[in-house]
C-alpha cells in the first residue's frame, strides 16, 4: 500500500486521509481482520502500555541488574516542583517507569522496541492526562505511530545492535512526534515533518548498554526520547519546517548506524559501557567485564 513516506504523503493528499487511517486500512488489509478486530488488538496495546505506567508508580520494583529502580517514583512525586513543567515531568517519569517494568521482566509494549518501550506510552498517556483525549483518539494516534515505525523498519531499522540507539530510541521518538502531531490537528505533512526532526535530533545516538544490559544509560535516554518526541511535534505544529525529508533522514540514519563501530552498536564493548566505572558495574553484576579485557 505504501512503502515510504512519500508514498504515504500522496496517498493521504490523494484521499484526503490522516495517517493514522490509511494505517489503519493497510492493517486491515494485510490481516484479513475487521476494522473492529484491529481497534480492540490496538486497545489492548494502549492497555499494556498505561498498566505498565501504573504499575511503575505503584509497586517497588527492581531490575534484574540491579541498575534501575524507583526512579519514575521520584520524577513524577517532584512534579509540582519541576523544572520542565507539568506535562514534560509527567512524560520523564513514565518514560522511565516502563524501562523499570522491562527491566523487572514485566509485561510491556516494545514500540518499536524493548529497549525504547518508554517512548510512546509516556508520551501518549501524559499528552491524554494534559489534553483530555479520549481513548479512541489515542488509538488512532497509535496508529499513526506504527506507520512510522513501519516506514523505519521497511528502510532501516530500529534494532540497537544494527543501528544504535538513534535506531531504537530514535524510531520511537519519531513515532510519537508523528502521533502528537495529528492528535493536535497536525497534517499528515506536519506529522512527517515532526517524525523527521526527531530522528535527526538523536542521530548518531549509540547503543552503549552498562553490563550489556538494557537498564543503564537506556532508562534516561527513553525521556529525553519522550521529550524530544514533545520538543519536535511543537516545533513542527508552530511553523517551523524541517529541512530534510522523512525519507532521507531515515536513509541517513541507516548509513550513520552502518558506519559506528561495532563496540557502539549494542556490544557493551564501547561509550560508557567501556568506562571504569561501568566495567565495575558489570563486575558487580557477572563478576567479569567483557568491555574491558
Amino acid at each position: 500500500m505504501f512503502k515510504n513516506a512519500s508514498e504515504l504523503l500522496t496517498i493521504c493528499d490523494t484521499y484526503n486521509m490522516k495517517i493514522s487511517e490509511v494505517m489503519l486500512k493497510r492493517e486491515v488489509q494485510i490481516s484479513g481482520k475487521s476494522v473492529n478486530q484491529v481497534n480492540a488488538n490496538m486497545k489492548r496495546a494502549y492497555s499494556i502500555m498505561k498498566n505498565a505506567i501504573s504499575k511503575s508508580l505503584n509497586q517497588d520494583l527492581v531490575s534484574m541488574g540491579g541498575l534501575i529502580g524507583g526512579e519514575a517514583k521520584k520524577i513524577f512525586n517532584n512534579r509540582t516542583n519541576s523544572v520542565c513543567g507539568e506535562l514534560m515531568s509527567r512524560a520523564i517519569s513514565y518514560a522511565m517507569g516502563v524501562l523499570e517494568v522491562n527491566t523487572s521482566m514485566g509485561l510491556i509494549v516494545a514500540a518499536p522496541t524493548a529497549g525504547a518501550s518508554g517512548v510512546i506510552p509516556a508520551v501518549f498517556v501524559a499528552l491524554q492526562e494534559e489534553k483530555n483525549f479520549s481513548e479512541q483518539e489515542m488509538i488512532r494516534a497509535l496508529f499513526n505511530a506504527g506507520a512510522i515505525g513501519y516506514i523505519i523498519t521497511r528502510n532501516a531499522t530500529v534494532s540497537g545492535a544494527e543501528g544504535g540507539c538513534q535506531a531504537e530510541v530514535g524510531s520511537a521518538s519519531a513515532m510519537a512526534a508523528s502521533a502528537v502531531v495529528e492528535l493536535m490537528g497536525g497534517s499528515a505533512s506536519q506529522c512527517l515533518e515532526a517524525a523527521s526532526t526527531a530522528l535527526a535530533n538523536i542521530l548518531g545516538l549509540v547503543c552503549d548498554p552498562i553490563a550489556g544490559l538494557v537498564e543503564a544509560p537506556c532508562q534516561k535516554r527513553n525521556s529525553m526520547g519522550a521529550s524530544n518526541a514533545l520538543i519536535s511535534a511543537e516545533i513542527t505544529l508552530c511553523g517551523v519546517g524541517n529541512h530534510i525529508p522523512f525519507d532521507e533522514t531515515v536513509e541517513a540514519m541507516l548509513k550513520v548506524g552502518r558506519s559506528m563501530p561495532f563496540e557502539l552498536r549494542e556490544t557493551a564493548l564501547g561509550g560508557l559501557a567501556a568506562t571504569p566505572t561501568g566495567c565495575e558495574l558489570c563486575k558487580s553484576a557477572f563478576g567479569d567485564c567483557k568491555g574491558c579485557l
